[in-house]
């Protein structure tokens, strides 16, 4: 596992557990995700943060994310009691192969960066209207928020940056 990961140029490190390697996978729209996976006798396991639990629209949110599993391969979105959004996954030993282990991380990176700014305007649309308002306020960079300027800018409010 570590070869492959070695050759496909992603970042890792040990984990805590035995048997545990923590990746980074690299995103576009989330800039990056971290991922456990553990190896042991029986197989593979995964699980990946993609994002906290939404301030607003608790119910379309977690709708979008149950759709969106009707279509994952070999991962799928969970969520931790205090709401937060993970990715898990489970291989058998016998399954885990580079090709496998390649479809797996693609995977994990799709479904997490994939959806990413529309979980954002799901769930945060009103904080990120707060964050936006007092960037222009102060005359600070939009930059970070451009992807939602559609949603967000007001008039009067200043043209891309």
């Amino acid at each position: 596992m570590c070869a492959f990961l070695e050759r496909a140029g992603i970042e890792w490190e040990p984990g805590a557990r035995d048997g545990e390697l923590v990746l980074t996978l690299p995103g576009d729209k989330k800039l990056k995700t971290v991922v456990s996976l553990v190896a042991s006798e029986r197989g593979l396991s995964l699980s990946a943060f993609v994002i906290r639990r939404p301030d607003e629209n608790q119910a379309a949110f977690y709708q979008f994310l149950l759709r969106r599993n009707l279509r994952l391969p070999t991962v799928a979105y969970a969520v931790d009691k205090l709401g937060d959004v993970y990715l898990t996954g489970r291989l058998p030993a016998a399954g885990v192969d580079d090709a496998e282990l390649d479809g797996l991380l693609g995977a994990v990176l799709e479904a997490a960066d994939a959806p990413f700014n529309e979980l954002l305007a799901l769930g945060f649309l009103t904080s990120m209207h707060k964050e936006w308002a007092w960037r222009v306020s102060r005359g600070e960079s939009l930059r970070n928020l451009e992807a939602f300027r559609s949603l967000l800018q007001r008039d009067g409010d200043p043209g891309p940056q």
